[in-house]
């Protein structure tokens, strides 16, 4: 089970952190991804870093903005988020990849993050 928190209100220039506490079968995970869905467009991946040795990856329209970590002894991964601009508006939700099948198989309910100007 993965649970998403943080998610808000914030103005352009501000910051959030939201955070994703995993249950359960963690084991069977190994890369943590945050993705957000805006009303209208497609779910994408905006960070993700791996359980183990903590490698990440960003998208292009967060790099330098968006910083993801974890902490492997409460099985919780956070995405702290400066800068906020209006187009980060969106439903974010954190999802478990499995080495199993390489995809994402576990998701977390989502979390509002809303960006005024």
């Amino acid at each position: 089970q993965l649970q998403a928190f943080g998610g808000g209100l914030a103005q352009a220039g501000g910051s959030l952190r939201l955070s994703c506490a995993a249950s359960g079968r963690t084991f069977s995970v190994n890369t943590m991804g945050w993705f957000r869905q805006a009303p209208g467009k497609e779910r994408d991946l905006v960070a993700a870093i791996g359980w183990s040795l903590g490698g990440t990856y960003y998208a292009d329209s967060v790099k330098g903005r968006f910083t993801i970590s974890r902490d492997n002894a409460k099985n919780t991964v956070y995405l702290q988020m400066n800068s906020l601009k209006p187009e980060d508006t969106a439903v974010y939700y954190c999802a478990g990849r499995t080495p199993r099948t390489s995809m994402y198989e576990y998701w977390g309910q989502g979390t509002q993050v809303t960006v005024s100007s």
